[in-house]
């Protein structure tokens, strides 16, 4: 039980994922029931939440052309993309 707290405890919530990414939560909902990206419900509410790991693998996706999401400007204190907000936030944690 552990362990799989500890699992639950290293996803990311639909917020933090959609942060990340730079889309609003409820494209990443529609990428979710689309099968783009693996989200796994958890609790009795079933909420979604999101393995790092396959974050990962969906912003290497697009960086070899995959196109997911269309870019958007950030403020230059912030983050230029995906891939800088995953790592400083995997980082953080």
């Amino acid at each position: 039980m552990a362990n799989n707290n500890r699992q639950i405890s290293t996803m990311l919530t639909v917020r933090e994922v959609s942060r990340l990414l730079h889309v609003h939560s409820n494209t990443l909902r529609r990428w979710s029931d689309q099968g783009i990206i693996r989200a796994y419900r958890i609790g009795p509410r079933g909420d979604r939440r999101f393995r790092p790991e396959d974050i990962a693998v969906l912003l290497l996706e697009e960086s070899k052309g995959f196109s997911i999401a269309a870019s958007q400007s950030a403020p230059s204190d912030q983050p230029q993309s995906p891939q800088d907000s995953l790592e400083r936030y995997v980082m953080s944690r």
